[in-house]
């Protein structure tokens, strides 16, 4: 496997991005990994590579260009100081869906563009706030979104927000792959519910789970990560990756 950084030509601007291929000649399918709420960081570019020796080719992008330079956050501290949380807080207001969406679709024309990329739809995963981030790509890309995970992601069925990727769940193409923690105000027993109803409802093969482990547990940085249920996540995103993309 070889990462190397790239920039990619993005709604509004050159957006930062690591890119990891697998050893060997190709082609690859490949995925989009969204970083959760602290955005790109080394912890991210290690997780993008563990997924690319399983045999993709990985895109975990900086959604937070549009931001300028804001230095690696530490999960472990984000949330620490009142000064800490709205600086982050204000990164995550400011990504809309919107934007994410407009991001997404610059993401999926870079990875087409790239010779060792396997013909196919794309695949999408991605943590916390990325989870939900890997649903709205499903629900707004159509066709070119191939299989959609999320990991303790948030808001994925919330009947209050007109955003939420449950209302576009007849959009989706993907195979979907949902992993909630528990005791999540952010993916609640009456969010996984909805969610549930709205994919069946919507023809939408998919799988929902609840891990016992809290909201973080797959991202090591996050002080909630939890060994156990992060390499249960490996598991499942391999077989997940395997079955519908076909690496």
């Amino acid at each position: 496997m070889t990462q190397r950084s790239v920039e990619i030509q993005a709604a509004d601007g050159s957006c930062p991005a690591s890119l990891s291929v697998p050893a060997g000649g190709g082609p690859w399918p490949a995925v989009i990994m969204f970083p959760d709420a602290g955005g790109m960081r080394d912890t991210m570019r290690e997780m993008g590579a563990r997924l690319s020796d399983l045999g993709y080719v990985v895109l975990v992008p900086d959604f937070y260009y549009r931001n300028g330079p804001y230095g690696p956050l530490d999960m472990r501290t984000a949330f620490s100081t009142k000064d800490n949380a709205e600086k982050l807080m204000n990164m995550i207001r400011s990504y809309t869906v919107d934007l994410a969406v407009r991001d997404a679709r610059s993401f999926v024309d870079y990875l087409e563009s790239l010779p060792e990329k396997k013909q196919g739809g794309v695949g999408t995963t991605g943590y916390c706030m990325g989870g939900r981030l890997s649903l709205l790509a499903a629900a707004n890309l159509g066709t070119a979104i191939a299989a959609a995970a999320s990991f303790h992601g948030g808001n994925l069925a919330n009947s209050d927000d007109p955003d939420s990727p449950h209302h576009k769940a007849r959009d989706i193409d993907a195979a979907v792959y949902v992993a909630g923690a528990i005791e999540d105000q952010s993916f609640s027993d009456e969010q996984k519910e909805l969610l549930e109803k709205s994919l069946t409802e919507a023809g939408v093969v998919h799988t929902i789970e609840t891990y016992q482990a809290h909201h973080g547990f797959a991202v090591p940085d996050n002080p909630s990560y939890d060994e156990a249920a992060a390499e249960r996540h490996w598991k499942a995103t391999e077989h997940f990756f395997g079955s519908t993309l076909g690496a």
